[in-house]
């Protein structure tokens, strides 16, 4: 098979103690997906789940023990971080249950949904998708991924982001909306999961903006940290 042009290689994240990578096939992203972020973005209650998606060459992927560089992106003013728990996906399906999610589930890592809110805010107001607020360049930073009979208890870890050292964002992954097997059970109902799927799993309260040179530091207990640099 011959191509028009070379084509781009393979986006892959690293898993810890393992030489061989994780190929990312799509991000599938949760919105509003902690009771309290929902109120501070003005929404309340558990409401449905929804999804909107990231390009996998969104990943600002960070090696073990490596700080990442993140450009801060063109046409905002109004740059926030948003610290997530991320599902790496073993084998697909479609329609799973949730209580057989965990077997789809390869590992876990830590993440950033970057988002550029004013962007986003201005797509709300005038009911047009807000692709231009989650899904632009570098939007999506990653550690490595933490296979899952290595992560611990990560349905009850806590989860935090520091910004030059100070906290923002400090919640447990237990205070999920919707938990990480029952997202995976709504995600496959309306897509079929593959092997190579990242889902991030939404955001605790705390969510603020950065500038450049502003240094973020995530962490979830049991995953490491995961440090990135605006720059």
């Amino acid at each position: 098979m011959s191509f028009l042009f070379s084509p781009m290689p393979t986006v892959s994240v690293p898993v810890l103690g393992q030489a061989s990578r994780f190929p990312v096939h799509r991000i599938y992203c949760v919105g509003r997906n902690y009771e309290e972020h929902a109120k501070e973005m003005g929404f309340t209650g558990r409401e449905p789940p929804f999804f909107f998606l990231k390009p996998n060459d969104s990943l600002v992927v960070v090696e073990e023990g490596q700080t990442g560089h993140m450009p801060y992106p063109s046409l905002t003013q109004n740059l926030h971080h948003e610290i997530e728990l991320v599902v790496a996906i073993g084998s697909g399906g479609r329609n799973i249950a949730a209580a057989h999610a965990h077997q789809h589930i390869y590992g876990y890592a830590v993440g950033l949904d970057m988002t550029r809110r004013d962007l986003q805010n201005e797509m709300k107001k005038q009911g047009r998708p807000w692709c231009i607020g989650k899904a632009f360049d570098h939007s999506a930073p990653i550690g490595p991924i933490t296979p899952i009979a290595q992560a611990g208890d990560v349905h009850n870890a806590e989860i935090s982001l520091q910004v030059n050292g100070a906290d923002r964002q400090r919640s447990s992954v237990a205070k999920l909306i919707w938990n990480v097997a029952e997202t995976i059970e709504h995600l496959s109902a309306a897509w079929e999961l593959q092997a190579g799927d990242l889902i991030y799993t939404g955001t605790p309260e705390g969510v603020a903006a950065v500038v450049s040179g502003d240094l973020l530091e995530g962490h979830v207990a049991g995953l490491g940290s995961l440090k990135t640099l605006i720059k």
